[in-house]
Protein backbone atom coordinates (compact mmCIF):
# COMPACT_ATOMS: atom_id res chain seq x y z
CA UNK A 1 0.00 0.00 0.00
CA UNK A 2 1.45 3.37 -1.03
CA UNK A 3 1.63 5.79 1.86
CA UNK A 4 -0.91 8.58 1.60
CA UNK A 5 1.40 11.32 2.84
CA UNK A 6 4.99 12.13 1.96
CA UNK A 7 7.30 14.86 3.22
CA UNK A 8 9.10 17.40 1.08
CA UNK A 9 12.12 19.66 1.26
CA UNK A 10 13.65 20.81 -2.00
CA UNK A 11 17.31 19.84 -2.13
CA UNK A 12 17.20 18.49 1.43
CA UNK A 13 18.41 15.22 2.81
CA UNK A 14 15.84 12.61 3.80
CA UNK A 15 16.31 13.40 7.49
CA UNK A 16 15.62 17.07 6.78
CA UNK A 17 12.69 16.32 4.48
CA UNK A 18 10.74 14.21 6.94
CA UNK A 19 10.69 17.06 9.46
CA UNK A 20 9.23 19.57 7.02
CA UNK A 21 6.03 20.08 5.02
CA UNK A 22 3.78 17.33 3.69
CA UNK A 23 2.56 16.60 0.19
CA UNK A 24 -1.22 16.20 0.27
CA UNK A 25 -4.11 15.99 -2.22
CA UNK A 26 -1.83 14.97 -5.07
CA UNK A 27 -3.89 14.65 -8.23
CA UNK A 28 -3.72 15.00 -12.04
CA UNK A 29 -4.95 18.24 -13.60
CA UNK A 30 -4.52 19.82 -17.02
CA UNK A 31 -4.44 23.59 -17.03
CA UNK A 32 -2.97 26.35 -19.17
CA UNK A 33 -1.03 28.68 -16.89
CA UNK A 34 0.41 32.15 -17.41
CA UNK A 35 2.50 34.50 -15.33
CA UNK A 36 4.30 37.74 -16.08
CA UNK A 37 7.55 37.24 -17.94
CA UNK A 38 7.06 33.52 -18.63
CA UNK A 39 5.74 31.64 -21.65
CA UNK A 40 2.75 29.32 -21.42
CA UNK A 41 3.18 26.47 -18.96
CA UNK A 42 0.86 23.49 -18.56
CA UNK A 43 -0.01 22.28 -15.07
CA UNK A 44 -0.31 18.48 -14.95
CA UNK A 45 -0.45 17.90 -11.18
CA UNK A 46 -1.89 19.81 -8.25
CA UNK A 47 -0.94 19.27 -4.61
CA UNK A 48 -0.77 20.86 -1.20
CA UNK A 49 2.71 21.27 0.28
CA UNK A 50 2.22 22.31 3.85
CA UNK A 51 -0.08 25.31 3.57
CA UNK A 52 0.93 26.08 -0.03
CA UNK A 53 -1.08 25.02 -3.07
CA UNK A 54 1.54 23.87 -5.57
CA UNK A 55 1.58 22.90 -9.25
CA UNK A 56 3.79 20.57 -11.26
CA UNK A 57 4.28 22.58 -14.45
CA UNK A 58 5.60 21.65 -17.89
CA UNK A 59 7.08 23.96 -20.49
CA UNK A 60 5.27 22.56 -23.55
CA UNK A 61 8.15 23.37 -25.89
CA UNK A 62 11.24 22.38 -23.87
CA UNK A 63 9.50 19.61 -21.81
CA UNK A 64 11.22 20.96 -18.68
CA UNK A 65 9.23 20.55 -15.45
CA UNK A 66 9.09 22.70 -12.34
CA UNK A 67 7.25 22.94 -9.02
CA UNK A 68 5.84 26.34 -8.20
CA UNK A 69 3.20 27.82 -5.87
CA UNK A 70 -0.16 28.05 -7.63
CA UNK A 71 -0.55 31.66 -6.48
CA UNK A 72 2.26 32.66 -8.88
CA UNK A 73 0.20 31.61 -11.90
CA UNK A 74 -3.11 32.39 -13.54
CA UNK A 75 -4.51 29.02 -14.70
CA UNK A 76 -7.57 27.77 -16.54
CA UNK A 77 -8.62 24.24 -17.45
CA UNK A 78 -7.55 23.15 -20.92
CA UNK A 79 -7.66 19.95 -22.96
CA UNK A 80 -5.58 17.97 -25.42
CA UNK A 81 -7.36 19.45 -28.42
CA UNK A 82 -6.42 23.01 -27.50
CA UNK A 83 -2.79 22.00 -26.87
CA UNK A 84 -2.37 19.54 -29.73
CA UNK A 85 0.06 21.75 -31.66
CA UNK A 86 2.53 22.01 -28.78
CA UNK A 87 5.66 19.90 -28.89
CA UNK A 88 4.57 18.30 -25.62
CA UNK A 89 1.23 16.98 -26.87
CA UNK A 90 2.75 15.90 -30.16
CA UNK A 91 5.32 13.87 -28.22
CA UNK A 92 2.68 12.25 -26.00
CA UNK A 93 0.52 11.31 -28.98
CA UNK A 94 3.44 10.04 -31.05
CA UNK A 95 4.73 7.84 -28.22
CA UNK A 96 1.26 6.44 -27.57
CA UNK A 97 0.60 5.77 -31.25
CA UNK A 98 3.93 4.16 -32.17
CA UNK A 99 2.37 0.74 -31.61
CA UNK A 100 -1.23 0.46 -32.70
CA UNK A 101 -2.79 -2.90 -31.75
CA UNK A 102 -6.26 -2.50 -30.29
CA UNK A 103 -5.86 -5.43 -27.90
CA UNK A 104 -3.17 -7.61 -26.43
CA UNK A 105 0.22 -7.03 -24.90
CA UNK A 106 2.49 -4.27 -26.20
CA UNK A 107 6.19 -5.01 -25.80
CA UNK A 108 8.48 -1.98 -25.85
CA UNK A 109 5.90 0.60 -26.84
CA UNK A 110 6.55 4.30 -26.78
CA UNK A 111 9.44 6.53 -27.78
CA UNK A 112 12.37 4.30 -28.74
CA UNK A 113 14.59 6.55 -30.81
CA UNK A 114 15.05 10.17 -31.75
CA UNK A 115 14.90 11.53 -35.30
CA UNK A 116 18.06 13.46 -34.43
CA UNK A 117 21.39 11.65 -34.03
CA UNK A 118 22.84 11.39 -30.58
CA UNK A 119 23.19 9.11 -27.60
CA UNK A 120 20.41 9.11 -25.02
CA UNK A 121 21.36 7.20 -21.86
CA UNK A 122 18.52 5.82 -19.75
CA UNK A 123 19.27 3.79 -16.64
CA UNK A 124 16.60 1.75 -14.91
CA UNK A 125 16.43 1.56 -11.12
CA UNK A 126 14.09 -1.37 -10.58
CA UNK A 127 13.83 -2.89 -7.08
CA UNK A 128 17.10 -4.67 -6.32
CA UNK A 129 19.14 -6.06 -3.45
CA UNK A 130 22.34 -4.94 -5.15
CA UNK A 131 23.88 -1.47 -4.89
CA UNK A 132 23.87 1.26 -7.51
CA UNK A 133 26.57 0.96 -10.19
CA UNK A 134 28.35 4.11 -9.05
CA UNK A 135 31.66 3.30 -10.75
CA UNK A 136 29.98 3.10 -14.16
CA UNK A 137 28.41 6.54 -13.73
CA UNK A 138 31.68 8.04 -12.52
CA UNK A 139 33.45 6.65 -15.59
CA UNK A 140 30.92 8.33 -17.88
CA UNK A 141 31.11 11.57 -15.89
CA UNK A 142 34.84 11.63 -16.59
CA UNK A 143 34.02 11.70 -20.31
CA UNK A 144 31.30 14.35 -20.08
CA UNK A 145 30.25 16.45 -17.12
CA UNK A 146 27.48 17.05 -16.43
CA UNK A 147 26.38 13.68 -17.77
CA UNK A 148 22.75 13.75 -18.99
CA UNK A 149 21.04 10.57 -17.85
CA UNK A 150 17.36 9.68 -17.53
CA UNK A 151 16.97 7.51 -14.43
CA UNK A 152 13.82 5.38 -14.47
CA UNK A 153 13.22 5.10 -10.76
CA UNK A 154 10.85 2.85 -8.87
CA UNK A 155 9.56 3.96 -5.50
CA UNK A 156 10.75 0.85 -3.72
CA UNK A 157 14.26 1.25 -5.12
CA UNK A 158 14.40 4.72 -3.60
CA UNK A 159 13.06 3.65 -0.22
CA UNK A 160 15.50 0.71 0.02
CA UNK A 161 18.58 2.44 -1.40
CA UNK A 162 18.69 5.67 0.57
CA UNK A 163 22.50 5.97 0.53
CA UNK A 164 22.66 5.41 -3.23
CA UNK A 165 19.88 7.95 -3.80
CA UNK A 166 21.71 10.52 -1.68
CA UNK A 167 24.88 9.81 -3.69
CA UNK A 168 22.98 10.56 -6.91
CA UNK A 169 21.73 13.83 -5.44
CA UNK A 170 25.28 14.76 -4.45
CA UNK A 171 26.50 14.08 -7.99
CA UNK A 172 23.64 16.23 -9.25
CA UNK A 173 24.47 19.11 -6.89
CA UNK A 174 28.16 18.94 -7.79
CA UNK A 175 27.43 19.11 -11.52
CA UNK A 176 28.54 15.56 -12.34
CA UNK A 177 25.09 14.34 -13.34
CA UNK A 178 22.19 16.02 -15.11
CA UNK A 179 19.36 13.74 -14.00
CA UNK A 180 15.94 13.47 -15.58
CA UNK A 181 13.75 11.52 -13.16
CA UNK A 182 11.63 9.08 -15.16
CA UNK A 183 8.73 7.38 -13.40
CA UNK A 184 9.11 3.58 -13.42
CA UNK A 185 6.12 2.78 -11.14
CA UNK A 186 6.21 2.53 -7.35
CA UNK A 187 6.43 -1.21 -6.67
CA UNK A 188 7.49 -2.43 -10.15
CA UNK A 189 5.37 -5.59 -9.74
CA UNK A 190 6.93 -8.68 -11.32
CA UNK A 191 6.64 -12.45 -10.82
CA UNK A 192 9.30 -14.54 -12.65
CA UNK A 193 7.81 -17.03 -15.09
CA UNK A 194 4.36 -15.46 -15.22
CA UNK A 195 3.23 -14.60 -18.79
CA UNK A 196 3.43 -10.91 -19.78
CA UNK A 197 -0.34 -10.47 -20.02
CA UNK A 198 -0.58 -11.21 -16.28
CA UNK A 199 2.67 -9.61 -15.16
CA UNK A 200 4.18 -6.20 -14.40
CA UNK A 201 1.45 -3.52 -14.43
CA UNK A 202 -0.88 -6.01 -16.16
CA UNK A 203 -0.87 -8.15 -13.02
CA UNK A 204 -4.40 -8.58 -11.64
CA UNK A 205 -5.16 -6.18 -8.80
CA UNK A 206 -2.48 -3.62 -9.66
CA UNK A 207 -3.65 0.01 -9.58
CA UNK A 208 -1.48 1.38 -12.37
CA UNK A 209 -2.31 5.04 -11.79
CA UNK A 210 -1.51 4.73 -8.08
CA UNK A 211 1.82 3.19 -9.10
CA UNK A 212 2.56 6.22 -11.29
CA UNK A 213 1.39 8.95 -8.94
CA UNK A 214 3.01 7.30 -5.92
CA UNK A 215 6.47 7.51 -7.44
CA UNK A 216 5.96 11.14 -8.47
CA UNK A 217 4.90 12.04 -4.94
CA UNK A 218 7.86 10.22 -3.44
CA UNK A 219 10.28 12.09 -5.68
CA UNK A 220 8.70 15.40 -4.71
CA UNK A 221 8.87 14.35 -1.07
CA UNK A 222 12.61 13.98 -1.52
CA UNK A 223 13.18 17.36 -3.09
CA UNK A 224 13.17 16.24 -6.73
CA UNK A 225 10.97 17.17 -9.69
CA UNK A 226 9.36 14.38 -11.75
CA UNK A 227 9.78 14.61 -15.51
CA UNK A 228 7.12 14.07 -18.17
CA UNK A 229 8.48 10.60 -19.02
CA UNK A 230 7.21 7.20 -17.89
CA UNK A 231 8.78 3.81 -18.57
CA UNK A 232 6.68 0.68 -18.12
CA UNK A 233 8.22 -2.04 -15.95
CA UNK A 234 9.61 -4.70 -18.25
CA UNK A 235 8.60 -2.42 -21.16
CA UNK A 236 5.28 -4.31 -21.03
CA UNK A 237 1.92 -2.58 -21.45
CA UNK A 238 -1.33 -2.84 -23.39
CA UNK A 239 -3.47 -0.28 -25.26
CA UNK A 240 -5.53 0.57 -22.18
CA UNK A 241 -2.40 1.30 -20.12
CA UNK A 242 -0.89 3.34 -22.92
CA UNK A 243 -4.02 5.48 -23.08
CA UNK A 244 -4.11 5.87 -19.31
CA UNK A 245 -0.52 7.14 -19.26
CA UNK A 246 -1.35 9.55 -22.08
CA UNK A 247 -4.34 10.85 -20.09
CA UNK A 248 -1.95 11.53 -17.23
CA UNK A 249 0.08 13.55 -19.76
CA UNK A 250 3.22 11.46 -19.66
CA UNK A 251 5.42 10.44 -22.59
CA UNK A 252 5.90 6.66 -22.72
CA UNK A 253 9.59 5.86 -22.96
CA UNK A 254 10.72 2.64 -24.66
CA UNK A 255 14.19 1.71 -25.86
CA UNK A 256 15.66 0.92 -29.28
CA UNK A 257 18.76 -0.55 -27.63
CA UNK A 258 18.30 -2.57 -24.44
CA UNK A 259 21.96 -3.43 -24.53
CA UNK A 260 21.84 -6.62 -22.46
CA UNK A 261 19.32 -8.03 -24.94
CA UNK A 262 20.27 -6.30 -28.21
CA UNK A 263 23.94 -5.29 -28.03
CA UNK A 264 23.87 -2.76 -30.84
CA UNK A 265 23.00 0.92 -30.95
CA UNK A 266 22.49 3.32 -33.84
CA UNK A 267 22.64 7.11 -33.77
CA UNK A 268 19.47 8.45 -32.17
CA UNK A 269 18.68 5.26 -30.27
CA UNK A 270 17.42 5.49 -26.71
CA UNK A 271 19.76 3.19 -24.82
CA UNK A 272 18.53 1.14 -21.87
CA UNK A 273 20.92 -0.12 -19.22
CA UNK A 274 20.21 -1.18 -15.66
CA UNK A 275 22.15 0.72 -13.00
CA UNK A 276 20.68 -1.23 -10.06
CA UNK A 277 23.39 -3.90 -10.02
CA UNK A 278 21.23 -6.49 -11.78
CA UNK A 279 22.58 -6.30 -15.32
CA UNK A 280 26.38 -5.95 -15.52
CA UNK A 281 26.36 -7.40 -19.05
CA UNK A 282 24.60 -4.30 -20.36
CA UNK A 283 27.19 -2.01 -18.77
CA UNK A 284 30.00 -4.05 -20.27
CA UNK A 285 28.42 -3.79 -23.73
CA UNK A 286 28.03 -0.02 -23.29
CA UNK A 287 31.73 0.27 -22.44
CA UNK A 288 32.65 -1.85 -25.48
CA UNK A 289 30.57 0.32 -27.78
CA UNK A 290 32.14 3.43 -26.31
CA UNK A 291 35.65 2.03 -26.84
CA UNK A 292 34.77 1.27 -30.46
CA UNK A 293 33.46 4.78 -31.10
CA UNK A 294 29.96 3.45 -31.83
CA UNK A 295 28.07 5.81 -29.53
CA UNK A 296 27.87 9.39 -30.86
CA UNK A 297 28.87 12.09 -28.39
CA UNK A 298 28.12 14.31 -26.64
CA UNK A 299 25.44 12.46 -24.73
CA UNK A 300 22.11 14.28 -24.89
CA UNK A 301 19.30 14.79 -22.35
CA UNK A 302 16.18 12.76 -22.98
CA UNK A 303 14.12 15.96 -23.29
CA UNK A 304 15.78 16.46 -26.69
CA UNK A 305 14.70 13.04 -28.00
CA UNK A 306 10.99 13.57 -28.92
Amino acid sequence: MIAAVFAIAAGATHAQATSQAQVLNYRPVFQACHTAGSPLNLAIRSMQIGSTSTLLLVDPETLATRLDPAQNWSCADTDDGRQQQTRYLRAINAATGLTAPSTGVIANGGLRASPAPGTFITGDLCPSRRPLDRAFLQKQEARQSPLPVALSISGTWLTHHRADFEWLLEQQRNGGLQITWTDHSYHHPYIPGRPPDENFLLMPGVDAQAEILGTERLLIANGQTPSVFFRFPGLISNPALMQMVARDHLIVLGAAAWLAKSPRARPGDIILIHLNGNEPAGLAIFSKLMAGGELPQPFKPIEQAP
